[in-house]
């Protein structure tokens, strides 16, 4: 059983507007942009996840455009960002909490959206882990930067934790607002521990510089 109608709206409200904080933030301290730029970014931040989401389940127009409420939230959350927030010393602590904040919620909301309808549980965590990474990564290809999603290993992998959190409560009948908090928290502990201890997953070693082989012989030794 998923969760019913107004809890998924408010959930997906809730994380709309983390997100448009988190994105307007990062323009005031990345990018430096002047009010329609922070606002802008706040919004496309807030509504990427979601318009993806839609798009592929097939839900035309997605809920952003269907529903008014997601642009006034993500606008709401921008021009607030704007307001107060060169007012903080440091910006980077709220940044990162409400991006895990946006991450968790996406990835619960957009996992029991495609279960909704009719995906299998794998391709629901799918969608769910897309949904939540789907605004942070078009917020760091307009701001330049590589995409958190590519350049983290604990940020991709919580939004799956939460998204297969839910999916198996789901599968297992357990449904309310308190268990799909309980997925979202666990996807923002485990980000925010990411962040907190500068934790990544296993990266590659560095390729050799060449001549570093030992095997490697100059010509003039022939």
């Amino acid at each position: 059983m998923t969760t019913s109608a107004p809890v998924l709206l408010a959930l997906d409200l809730t994380g709309t507007f983390a997100f448009a904080l988190n994105g307007a933030l990062t323009a005031l301290r990345v990018a430096r942009l002047d009010i329609v730029g922070v606002v802008t970014l706040g919004m496309i931040t807030a509504i990427g996840g979601g318009i993806i989401r839609d798009v592929m389940l097939g839900s035309l127009p997605p809920a952003t455009f269907r529903d008014w409420r997601y642009l006034a939230v993500a606008a709401a959350g921008g021009l607030i960002a704007f307001t107060f927030g060169r007012h903080l010393d440091r910006l980077s602590r709220p940044i990162n909490v409400l991006d895990a904040a946006g991450l968790s919620l996406f990835a619960v909301t957009g996992a029991n959206k495609a279960l909704l309808f009719g995906l299998g549980p794998a391709q629901a965590v799918i969608l769910g882990a897309v949904t939540g990474v789907g605004g942070g990564t078009i917020r760091d290809v307009l701001v330049r930067r590589i995409p958190t999603v590519l350049s983290s290993g604990l940020y991709a992998i919580p939004a799956l934790i939460g998204a297969t959190a839910t999916v198996v409560l789901i599968e297992f009948h357990v449904s309310g607002l308190l268990t799909y908090v309980a997925a979202a928290a666990l996807c923002f502990g485990i980000r925010m521990v990411g962040v907190r201890y500068d934790l990544n997953a296993p990266m590659p070693r560095a390729a050799p510089e060449p001549g570093d082989d030992d095997g490697t012989e100059s010509g003039s030794d022939r």
